[in-house]
């Protein structure tokens, strides 16, 4: 996070540093108070405010913009994107691999969607910093497919664009024969569910589909959430909030996963 204060969430912040001690995170900030906090939590490091953020942004896994005043979007977001720090989906993805046997759980395939520049070359840099080598381990590889939905897209017109998507699913599925398809939410992943489902109702493979809703996902789904909810793609259906189980009890209460 750039420039820690009050008005810039730091109280968000610290919280989710308490809550999450196992993780490291880093700040910019000069106020007396804020290098006390900091201290107090143990996982948290402030630097000083400087004019080049370039270095910063290279120690970052995910950029955190918790801010709580009504102001123009930051340009530090695009600062972020432009170097391939993540958020949404492909952090939390990350994350959840992070924590796999990736010895038991290999190969592992990546899938993104072609309008995507970012989050495959994050992935294959994750899984280089993991074996603790600079090439991409032998048994990991990126398929790219057409976005089913982009972000803001009407429902309407995301019907074709999404069966569109999924002929190059079909491709893939059956190229990979998967065993296990684990998902969390972007658009992309409905059609490589509904063709690992297809698959195995053919008895071409025997997959099983994990979702894992978005902890920003309070009490509402989110679309592909709704779609493998009520249509029972998935095998296993995860959510981080008591609040958002209660409202489906057909989905498991995981709390907070990473």
């Amino acid at each position: 996070m750039l420039k820690l204060s009050r008005d810039k969430g730091s109280d968000l912040f610290f919280a989710l540093a308490a809550q999450q001690p196992h993780l490291r995170f880093l700040a910019v900030a000069a106020d007396d108070a804020m290098q006390r906090a900091a201290a107090a939590a143990g996982n948290v490091q402030l630097l000083q405010p400087l004019a080049d953020v370039e270095g910063v942004l290279a120690a970052m896994d995910v950029l955190l913009v918790p801010s709580v005043l009504r102001e123009a979007f930051g340009m530090v977001v695009l600062d972020a994107m432009l170097r391939g720090i993540p958020g949404g989906h492909t952090a939390e993805m990350l994350m959840l691999v992070e924590g796999l046997d990736k010895d038991f759980y290999s190969p592992r395939v990546y899938v993104a969607a072609e309008t995507d520049k970012m989050s495959a070359k994050r992935a294959l840099s994750r899984e280089q910093t993991w074996a603790g080598s600079q090439d991409t381990p032998a048994d990991v590889s990126v398929e790219v497919i057409p976005r089913s939905r982009e972000v803001g897209q009407s429902y309407i017109t995301s019907v074709f664009t999404t069966l569109y998507s999924l002929l190059f699913a079909a491709g893939m599925v059956l190229r990979h024969r998967p065993q296990l398809v684990l998902v969390n939410g972007p658009g992309t992943c409905i059609p490589v569910c509904a063709m690992a489902f297809v698959n195995r109702l053919l008895l071409l493979s025997d997959c099983r589909i994990l979702y894992v809703e978005s902890i920003a996902r309070v009490r509402k789904l989110s679309l592909s959430g709704y779609i493998l909810y009520y249509s029972r793609m998935a095998d296993q259906f995860f959510v981080q909030w008591p609040e958002l189980q209660a409202r489906f009890p057909r989905s498991t209460y995981a709390g907070r996963l990473y």
